[in-house]
């Protein structure tokens, strides 16, 4: 029977540094994650099977397990470090978490843009930060890109997070990329101007704004949509058919992608396994996974979606190299700050 140590630890554990138990095996790799989603645990148990590699998973949110791999230092037994957003991604890597990876298969299987340029981490699944609207109260044909979310014709309709999300972080520094700094503080403040309320709540309160009609446009992933629709809760799954999902700027760069990613840690005692645990993920089996799990957007080609996002057909995903992201998040907290996006 194949076991899995599973280690989920509280913040306080983790500052005080509760022991991380593992085995001196050489056929183990440690994984420091901070993906919270039960699904990934298929991904560890295909990698054994096919492998003969234990999994021993320790998680916490991305700053907990940074804190504490610094305070490890070389003694660290992590291997690999796996979070969400590059933004959380390009944190790690200023704090000299990641060593650099050369793989082919990597090379091979990734797109030139989920790959730092470096080595230092890689995407592999996709999350696209997507436009939802009240289908009752917009013309979808109205709002194509995030440029028209600044349009004042939609001064009180707009319903997005608060600036300290690391998703908007992002979509700022994609803006940035694209507009430069000072159009993208024009942006920003445009949406500033087009709110419906203070920021509050997470994605999912976003989307239930539109729906309800506390605003008429919601910004968030587009993975929280899909879980309202197949929710085991029938006011979720009401709440979800009364908007619609844009896919933005179809018709020039493409829809802002994030990514769920993951880096090989600097002096792991398991080097080979941490390396060939991330090959794994590139692989169809894996992508699959991250697929079926949480419905996020395989990165390889031709691998199998979940049936919602079949369902969606394809779409045009901006092809920036998301270490851009990263290298842009200081100057979109600045902005933001300028703005007055709480």
């Amino acid at each position: 029977m194949l076991t899995h140590s599973r280690l989920v630890l509280p913040f306080a554990a983790l500052l005080t540094g509760a022991a991380f138990a593992t085995n001196v095996s050489a056929e183990e790799v440690n994984l420091y994650s901070a993906r919270h989603y039960d699904s990934d645990q298929g991904l560890y148990d295909v990698f054994t099977e096919q492998t003969g590699i234990k999994v021993n998973v320790l998680e916490g949110d991305s700053d907990q397990l940074i804190e504490r791999i610094l305070r490890e230092g070389s003694a660290s037994p992590a291997d690999v470090m796996m979070t969400v957003d590059a933004g959380r991604l390009w944190r790690a890597e200023q704090e000299g978490i990641f060593e650099g990876v050369k793989s082919e298969v990597l090379n091979e299987r990734l797109p030139d843009a989920m790959r730092h340029p470096e080595g230092k981490w890689f995407g592999f699944s996709q999350r696209a930060r997507a436009i939802f609207y009240n289908r009752d109260a917009i013309d979808p044909s109205e709002i194509t890109s995030y440029e028209d979310l600044a349009d004042p014709k939609f001064e009180g309709q707009v319903c997005i997070r608060s600036s300290n999300n690391i998703y908007n972080q992002s979509l700022l520094a994609s803006m940035i990329a694209h507009h430069g700094e000072e159009g993208a503080q024009e942006w920003a403040q445009g949406v500033v101007d087009n709110m419906a309320r203070q920021p509050q709540g997470g994605d999912t309160d976003q989307i239930l704004g539109a729906a309800s009609g506390e605003c008429d446009l919601a910004v968030a992933n587009h993975y929280y949509y899909v879980r309202l629709l197949e929710s085991d809760n029938e006011s979720d799954r009401e709440a979800a058919e009364k908007v619609g999902i844009i896919f933005p700027n179809q018709d020039g760069r493409g829809t802002h992608i994030n990514v769920g990613g993951a880096g090989v840690v600097k002096d792991a005692p398991h080097h080979d396994n941490a390396v060939r645990f991330l090959e794994f993920l590139a692989s169809d089996d894996a992508q699959e996974i991250f697929a079926a799990g949480n419905n996020e957007f395989p990165v390889v080609e031709g691998v199998e979606k979940s049936e919602v996002l079949e369902s969606w057909g394809d779409f045009k995903r901006d092809e920036l190299n998301i270490s851009i992201l990263g290298e842009n998040n200081p100057e979109a907290v600045r902005i933001f700050d300028r703005v007055g996006w709480r």
